[in-house]
């Protein structure tokens, strides 16, 4: 059992959420107050994307990265910032008889600095680093991340000053990144986070999450989720397996049967649950001190 556990609010996602729930924020300004809201509700860390404010569509765009940055530093609570960085490796193949050339519409594929870019600008304390590919979902759509790739994103990252959440989303994503920690691409504390139930990566079931927690390194601080029904439930799976807690709108769009949620409501469920353990919950500084991170101040 984790004692101390520290809560990410995964704000808005890059999936076809919009649609589902009115509840999803979309503009930078939405971003930003939602993650906002969910670091008063008791999160320590949030986890941004951004979207086309126009469409709701996912989105690189350099400026609306800023943007949300900029409105999430001013505000009044203190919070981690992590922002993605795992788009632009984004491939969709033709069809099942001629795979080639990949469905423009749905492929963005991008090199390892254009997909810092962000980064680079904004600075944020954290960003992910999707350590693996995967088929990710139906259809013809795969999670492109190669080992070249990921290791110019993780020296990247390093030179930054911007400390790599690992995102495994199976056992050899694991594999691959302590490779790169050996490799001296990945500072201690090393951070995970266990991205669990997604098609078709590790099932969230008890026996592969036990799998999951028991192929971390000793010292590796860790995370982890499971989406729709079963996010909530992993609040409680995550800490008594020694780690901390994602929730967020990214991940799942209610906090009860048919009732859409906030992630400010998401984010309050999970400290329920977790004092209700007899949990404390950890604040941004004390992550910080955890992490070995440096708060970064607002811009001008």
């Amino acid at each position: 059992m984790n004692w101390d556990v520290f809560i990410t609010c995964a704000v808005t996602g890059s999936g076809d959420t919009v649609g589902k729930s009115d509840l999803v924020p979309v503009t930078p300004e939405q971003i930003a107050d939602s993650a906002i809201e969910a670091a008063k509700a008791g999160a320590a860390i949030v986890h941004c994307h951004v979207r086309d404010p126009e469409t709701g569509a996912p989105s690189r765009d350099v400026k609306l990265f800023r943007e949300v940055t900029d409105r999430i530093r001013s505000a009044d609570v203190d919070v981690v910032l992590n922002l993605t960085a795992g788009m632009g490796g984004d491939l969709t193949l033709g069809s099942v008889e001629q795979p080639l050339p990949p469905d423009a519409a749905g492929t963005d594929m991008a090199g390892a600095t254009e997909r810092l870019a962000h980064v680079a600008e904004c600075l944020p304390e954290i960003c992910t680093l999707d350590c693996g590919t995967m088929n990710f979902g139906e259809g013809d759509y795969v999670m492109t991340n190669t080992p070249a790739m990921l290791r110019a994103m993780a020296q990247g990252m390093k030179d930054l000053g911007v400390k790599p959440e690992i995102e495994a989303f199976d056992t050899g994503h694991l594999w691959l990144a302590k490779q790169l920690v050996k490799e001296g691409l990945i500072d201690d504390p090393v951070l995970v986070q266990l991205c669990m139930g997604i098609p078709w990566g590790a099932p969230d079931d008890m026996q592969t999450l036990g799998a999951m927690v028991n192929a971390i390194p000793e010292g590796w601080v860790y995370s982890g989720f499971s989406i729709g029904r079963n996010e909530l439930p992993y609040v409680a799976a995550m800490a008594l397996h020694g780690g901390n807690v994602r929730v967020g709108l990214e991940d799942n769009l209610f906090l009860s049967r048919g009732v859409k949620a906030t992630n400010a409501q998401l984010v309050g469920r999970a400290v329920t649950i977790l004092e209700g353990m007899g949990a404390t919950i950890m604040g941004p500084a004390a992550v910080r001190e955890k992490l070995n991170l440096k708060k970064r101040m607002p811009a001008g």
